[in-house]
C-alpha cells in the first residue's frame, strides 16, 4: 500500500528557507510522477511542482527560480527545498503520487508552511 509523510514545514520570516521532505513507502519512483501541491486559505489547492524519477521537472511560475524539487532514490523521499519564502506561500503543502499507468493518486497528510514576521 503506497504512503505518503511529509515533514518539515514549520515558520518562517519571510526571505527565510524551509526544506520539505516526502518519505515514500509500498511504492517505485519509475512507475510514479511525483509532486508536490499547496492549499492555502479559502483558495483551492494548487500544483507547485512535479518531478520524474528521471528528473524532470515542472514548477509554478511563481515559484521558479525558489523553489527545488529533488528526488532521493535510495532513501525513497522527494525534497522541496524553499527559498526567499514570501507570505504568499503560506500554506499547506501536500505530497502526491499518481501512478503512470492505472493514473491512480495518493496524498500525504499534509505539513502546513507559514510564512510572517
Amino acid at each position: 500500500q503506497v504512503q505518503l509523510m511529509e515533514s518539515g514545514g514549520g515558520l518562517v520570516q519571510p526571505g527565510g528557507s524551509l526544506r520539505l521532505s516526502c518519505a515514500a513507502s509500498g511504492m517505485v519512483f519509475r512507475t510514479y510522477l511525483m509532486g508536490w501541491y499547496r492549499q492555502a486559505p479559502g483558495k483551492q489547492r494548487e500544483l507547485v511542482t512535479s518531478i520524474t524519477e528521471d528528473g524532470h521537472t515542472n514548477y509554478l511560475d511563481s515559484v521558479k527560480g525558489r523553489f527545488t524539487v529533488s528526488i532521493d532514490i535510495p532513501k525513497n523521499t522527494v525534497n522541496l527545498q524553499m527559498d526567499r519564502l514570501k507570505s504568499e506561500d503560506t500554506a499547506i503543502y501536500y505530497c502526491h503520487a499518481r501512478d503512470i499507468n492505472s493514473r491512480r493518486e495518493y496524498w500525504g497528510q499534509g505539513t502546513q508552511v507559514t510564512v510572517s514576521s
